[in-house]
C-alpha cells in the first residue's frame, strides 16, 4: 500500500490564510492537476480544498523526498517564486502507505477538522473524489480509498456521538433562534454581511424565514448576500434612517466600537414595545449591553454561544476513542480488500499470456502436428483448449483468495 500517498498544507501546520494561498479557482484547477501529473510519476490524483486544508491524495510508486516536494509544488504551480516554494515544502505534511489511508479516514470522518464532527467534509471528500475522477485522473486504487474512507466516515457519524452537540456558533444561534418559535414573515435585520452573517442567514432562508434587509459598510459584499436572500442592500451609515421596523437583528461587524448604542436602538423601535431577538456575533460586541437591561430584548452574544461551544466540544472529544476503534477496523478491512485486489490485477493477466503460449503452441510448436488433424479433431482440441484457459482463471484465484482469507484468520 505504500503507493498511496498525501502531501497536504492544513490548519494544523499553518494559518489558514496561508492555506488560501493554495485554492485554485475551478476554472484553472484541471490544468493544474494535469501539468502536476505529467511531470511528476503519480499515477493517479485526487485534489481536497477546503477552508481549512488543501491535500493532494495521489498514487506513486516512489517516495517523496524534499526534491520531489520542491518539483510538486512548482507542477502544480509554476507562477510560485522561491519563498513560496520553500513555505510550501517546509510545512508541507506528509502520508504513506497505511498512515496515508489512516489519514484520509480521519479527514471525511472530521476527526482532523478544525471543527470536530462537521459533517460537511464528507461531502467534499466525495465531491473532490468525483471532480479529479471527471478529469480522468483518478484509478481503481483512489476508488477503493475514497470508498473505504466514506463507509468508515458514516460509520462513525451513525454509532458514535461525534456529531451530535453543534458547536458552531451560527448553528447555536439558529437553534436558540428556532427555540424561540418566531414566525417566519418576521422582520430580519442584517448588519454586516460578512461570512459569520451570511451564513446565518443562510440558516435562517433554509427554515423559511424571508423578510430580510442588509446595511453593510461595503456595498459589494452587501449586493452578494442581498441578491441570495432577495432584498435590499443599505448602507451602513443609513441604519439610523431604518424606519420599518423589525423583529430580528443579525449583526456581525469589524467595528472596534459598538454599532448599536442605547439611542440607536431607541430610534429604531420607535413606539414598539413587542420583545425583540438580537444576535451579535461580532468581536468586539456590536451592542452596548445595556440594550438588553433596558428593553424588552431576548440578547443572544457570542459569549455565552462560545461557552456553549466549548462545553459541546468536550463531549464530543469524549467520542473520540470510540472513533479511532471505528477507524482501526475499516483500515484493517481496507487491507484486506486492497491485497485482495492486487490478486485479481495480478490474475487479470493470465488470459494474455494464456493467449500468448496457446498461439505459440498452435503456430509454431505443435503447427506440423495440428496441420494433420481433421475439421473435428481441431474442434475438439479448441474446446478443451479453451475449457483449459477458464480453470487457470479461476483455479488460481480461489487458491489465492483462501491463503488471503487464513491469513487473516491467523491474526485474529
Amino acid at each position: 500500500m505504500n503507493e498511496i500517498k498525501i502531501i497536504g498544507l492544513t490548519h494544523k501546520s499553518v494559518e489558514l490564510d496561508k492555506i488560501g494561498e493554495f485554492h485554485v479557482d475551478d476554472s484553472q484547477i484541471q490544468s493544474r492537476l494535469d501539468n502536476l501529473v505529467k511531470k511528476t510519476d503519480i499515477t493517479e490524483l485526487m485534489y481536497l480544498s477546503t477552508c481549512n486544508r488543501v491535500e493532494f491524495i495521489f498514487t506513486s510508486p516512489t517516495s517523496v523526498d524534499d526534491d520531489c516536494l520542491l518539483n510538486f509544488f512548482h507542477s502544480f504551480n509554476p507562477n510560485m517564486d522561491e519563498t513560496q516554494l520553500q513555505f510550501a515544502c517546509q510545512y508541507a505534511e506528509y502520508h504513506e502507505g497505511v498512515d496515508a489511508i489512516s489519514h484520509l479516514f480521519r479527514v471525511a470522518s472530521s476527526i482532523d477538522s478544525l471543527v470536530l464532527g462537521e459533517r460537511e467534509i464528507i461531502t467534499q471528500v466525495r465531491t473532490a473524489f468525483e471532480q479529479s475522477k471527471s478529469f480522468g485522473l483518478t484509478g481503481d486504487t483512489l476508488r477503493l480509498v475514497v470508498e473505504k474512507a466514506i463507509e468508515a466516515a458514516k460509520e462513525v457519524y451513525t454509532q458514535t456521538n461525534v456529531a451530535t452537540k453543534p458547536v458552531s456558533i451560527v448553528s447555536l444561534a439558529y437553534r436558540k433562534i428556532i427555540d424561540l418559535n418566531i414566525p417566519l414573515d418576521a422582520r430580519v435585520l442584517v448588519v454586516g454581511a460578512g461570512k459569520t452573517s451570511s451564513n446565518m442567514c443562510k440558516f435562517l432562508q433554509k427554515h423559511g424565514f424571508n423578510n430580510f434587509i442588509i446595511y453593510n459598510r461595503t456595498m459589494k459584499n452587501g449586493d452578494d448576500l442581498a441578491k441570495n436572500l432577495d432584498c435590499e442592500n443599505m448602507p451602513l451609515a443609513e441604519l439610523q434612517n431604518h424606519s420599518t421596523g423589525f423583529d430580528i437583528i443579525v449583526s456581525c461587524t469589524g467595528a472596534s466600537q459598538y454599532i448599536f448604542t442605547q439611542e440607536l436602538y431607541e430610534n429604531l423601535l420607535g413606539n414598539d414595545k413587542n420583545r425583540k431577538v438580537v444576535i451579535d456575533l461580532a468581536i468586539p460586541n456590536d451592542f452596548d449591553r445595556i440594550i438588553a437591561d433596558r428593553n424588552n430584548v431576548k440578547m443572544i452574544g457570542i459569549e455565552d454561544l462560545r461557552a456553549i461551544a466549548d462545553k459541546n466540544l468536550k463531549e464530543r472529544e469524549k467520542e473520540l476513542v470510540l472513533c479511532d476503534k471505528i477507524i482501526q477496523h475499516n483500515l484493517e478491512d481496507f487491507r484486506n480488500t486492497y491485497r485482495e485486489r492486487q490478486v485479481e490485477k495480478a490474475m487479470s493477466q493470465v488470459p494474455q499470456l494464456v493467449k500468448e503460449i496457446k498461439e505459440m503452441a498452435f503456430e509454431t510448436v505443435f503447427a506440423r502436428e495440428l496441420n494433420g488433424l481433421n475439421k473435428e479433431s481441431k474442434e475438439v482440441l479448441d474446446k478443451v483448449i479453451e475449457y483449459m484457459e477458464k480453470k487457470y482463471i479461476a483455479g488460481p484465484m480461489k487458491i489465492a483468495k483462501d491463503i488471503l482469507l487464513d491469513e487473516q484468520l491467523t491474526k485474529d
